[in-house]
């Protein structure tokens, strides 16, 4: 993972994981492709599972939200 900060700005919610280990896992394969990524309401979502409205959303860089969309597709649509 590169070492620079991610302007808040500029992301895309790739994603939205209720279970902490598919989480891992899909930030797993971006990070293997040099893909940054930040998760909101990661916390939130391991200690209160409530469904949808608190999951966990993977978060890219605008930029790299095409290719990181196409990395986990096949992932997302397995879970």
């Amino acid at each position: 993972m590169k070492d620079t900060k991610m302007d808040s700005t500029s992301l895309i919610a790739l994603a939205r994981f209720d279970r902490a280990e598919q989480l891992a896992v899909a930030r797993s394969i971006l990070d293997n492709a040099n893909i940054d990524s930040v998760v909101r309401n990661e916390y939130t979502a391991t200690i209160l599972p409530l469904g949808d409205d608190f999951a966990a959303e993977l978060m890219v860089r605008e930029e790299d939200a095409a290719r990181a969309s196409r990395l986990l597709r096949d992932f997302i649509k397995g879970i």
